[in-house]
Formats: structure tokens, sequence, C-alpha cells
């Protein structure tokens, strides 16, 4: 006798609703380093001193340039469809009065994505990327702590970002979302 493809067992994907309810349910503790990755609880390793500091130091530089021009969101989900939300380091979001209170934001609110990686640069460049590329987030930054440079993504097709490089002078970093800013970033990888 053969299985019906009813009766083979297969993983049950979260939707965003469902984690989302986990949360406020509190079956995801408030100290829970989780994110929802193609309806999978990913558990994220701690945060380590090095990358608070990278994280800490993009937010100060990013707050006092941008303010008032977006919405600077440090470690907050965005929902990508119905079954992934992530927790990137941070992001750039189009502002809205709300500061994104009613609902969290979505792809089309999404300016710029930062990921700050030590230990997790492999999952951020293999699992994240793909999965921002797919929603079709316009730019995303991987600072490599270890490696200590910036790799600057942007013209997502769905599938990759067509456009890839590695920023030359951090004193002078450009967001492609807002025309003529350019960033100091040259502190970013200071012990």
């Amino acid at each position: 006798m053969h299985a019906t493809a009813s009766q083979i067992p297969r993983r049950h994907l979260i939707t965003v609703g469902e984690y989302l309810q986990m949360g406020a349910a509190g079956i995801l503790g408030p100290e829970a380093r989780v994110e929802l990755i193609d309806g999978e609880i990913i558990d994220m390793p701690p945060i380590g001193a090095p990358h608070a500091g990278g994280v800490n130091r993009l937010l100060a530089a990013l707050s006092g340039t941008l303010a008032g021009r977006v919405v600077v969101s440090a470690q907050n989900p965005i929902l990508l469809g119905d079954i992934s939300a992530p927790l990137p380091d941070l992001a750039l979001l189009r502002p809205r009065d709300d500061y994104y209170a009613q609902a969290h934001p979505g792809p089309g609110d999404v300016l710029l994505l930062i990921e700050v990686a030590d230990s997790s640069l492999a999952y951020d460049r293999e699992t994240k990327l793909p999965l921002y590329a797919h929603f079709k987030i316009p730019e995303v930054w991987l600072v490599d702590l270890i490696g200590r440079h910036l790799d600057v993504y942007r013209d997502p097709d769905g599938v990759r970002y067509t456009t890839q490089f590695r920023a030359r002078d951090l004193g002078r970093v450009e967001i492609a979302a807002l025309p003529g800013l350019t960033l100091d970033l040259d502190g970013l990888f200071r012990p």
C-alpha cells in the first residue's frame, strides 16, 4: 500500500498572523530573539557587544542626519507576505504620522534595510537577502563586523539584487531613496 499525498508528513508553516498572536499571548516570551522566515520560527543568537555597538553607531548616524525625513526603526518586524516577519537590525521607513503604531510596515514602506553581522553573516546573505529581493526591498546593507566592510545591495529583480558593491568611502555613503544625502559612517568599525 502506498501513501497518498495527504498522508505524507509535512511541515506546518506559521503565518504572520499566528506568529503575532503567539507573541501577544506570551507564547513567545519578551526575551525571545526569534523571527519568522518562510513560515518557520528562527531562533537568533544573543546580541553580543560588538553587534550592539555597530547597531548603536548606525542608529546615531541615521537618526541625526535623517531626523524628520524617515522613520528609523531598530530591530522591529517588517511584514513580508503571509509567512515572513524578519527583524532587520535597522530599517529606514517612509514617514507616517503614527510611526507604525497601527500596523507593522510592509515592503512598500521600506526605503532601506540594514543587517549588522558578526556570527550571522552567512544567514543574512543566504537567507535574508533573497527574501528581501523577492519582496523587492529597494536597498539592503550588510555590515560585516568581522571583515570590517559595508556591502550595498540595490535593484532587486524578485530573485536577487542586480546591483551589488562594497562601499569604498565610509565617510560618504549614499542611500538610493534619498538622493543628494550622504552619511558619514567613518566610525562604524571602531573598537
